[in-house]
């Protein structure tokens, strides 16, 4: 007895699904069912947390924050609305940023990298002296002779 209804056999759509083309008809073989999806949502969520959080604590350390937290965010983005709107949003500001950057002359640019540079020194210094107790310039009186 074969069923005709869409949703009375989650397996024979879950296998249509799979068979459709690589990682979105896996997607949407797991999203056919209540259970696979809210699975899937969750999985996702964390994954995209701990990235964006991630990112967003190595921002102010040379590196790839701002990288990591707009990859959390396209992860976010594959199960939950609001994560496409502000990937959308920080790619618009991003452009933005740049074409402004690339509008103004060596001066503001240079300018812009020593106060990066200055910022990134001060949160540095401040990492190292308040969780780990190291006095920067205590060390360097210190190697000098001072």
């Amino acid at each position: 007895m074969a069923i005709d209804s869409e949703t009375g056999d989650a397996d024979k759509l879950k296998d249509e699904a799979a068979r459709r083309s690589g990682i979105h008809g896996w997607l949407d073989g797991i999203r056919s069912t209540r259970t696979g999806a809210l699975t899937l949502k969750i999985i996702i969520g964390v994954i995209g947390t701990v990235m964006v959080v991630g990112g967003l604590i190595m921002v102010p350390f040379p590196g790839p924050g701002w990288l990591v937290v707009f990859a959390g965010l396209a992860v976010l983005a594959t199960e939950f609305h609001w994560a496409h709107k502000v990937l959308e949003f920080g790619k618009s500001v991003l452009q933005a940023w740049t074409e402004w950057y690339k509008q103004r002359g060596w001066t503001v640019r240079i300018i812009v990298l020593l106060v990066t540079l200055a910022a990134m020194g001060v949160i540095i210094w401040a990492a190292l002296k308040f969780s780990l107790g190291i006095d920067l310039f205590a060390e360097g009186r210190r190697l000098l002779g001072v």
